[in-house]
């Protein structure tokens, strides 16, 4: 009798150990996923900014002065459409305003957070290398 306790005994460790392991072999794959989510919308964050930047270059250039709101940039097709900001889920994007309030200039994520990416970015994003935020990540029109 007293061998079959000890063996249900075993099983149960063995049974206890099988599941912490289990759970933190998918609390490891969460965080990598987590963290590979976060990159992919990093990139789409410097595609789509980088649209809204050519599109106030565009428009600054077709108009002769900076749109007054984004839906401009739609209405003159610069944009087919006004983009969400890949890191808030939402359409809304912080303006950064031409001098004197002439207009948009350029537009940044409202996100709150440190980006994984610091280095190597591409010619016209080189001053957002070292940021500390993805409000730092600010996406003017080249004048």
């Amino acid at each position: 009798m007293n061998a079959g306790r000890k063996q249900g005994g075993f099983t149960y460790l063995a049974m206890l150990f099988f599941v912490a392991i289990t759970g933190a072999s998918l609390a490891a794959s969460g965080m990598l996923w987590s963290d590979s989510a976060r990159r992919e919308n990093e990139r789409e964050l410097l595609y789509v900014g980088n649209q809204y930047r050519e599109a106030l270059t565009k428009y600054k250039t077709q108009v002769g002065r900076y749109p007054e709101k984004l839906d401009d940039l739609v209405e003159k097709k610069h944009l087919r459409r006004l983009y969400r900001d890949p890191m808030t889920s939402r359409t809304e994007w912080g303006l950064v305003e031409a001098p004197e309030k002439a207009g948009i200039i350029g537009v940044y994520s409202l996100a709150e957070g440190v980006p994984f990416k610091s280095g190597n970015f591409s010619e016209h994003d080189r001053g957002f290398e070292g940021t500390r935020s993805y409000q730092e990540w600010r996406f003017v029109a080249r004048q």
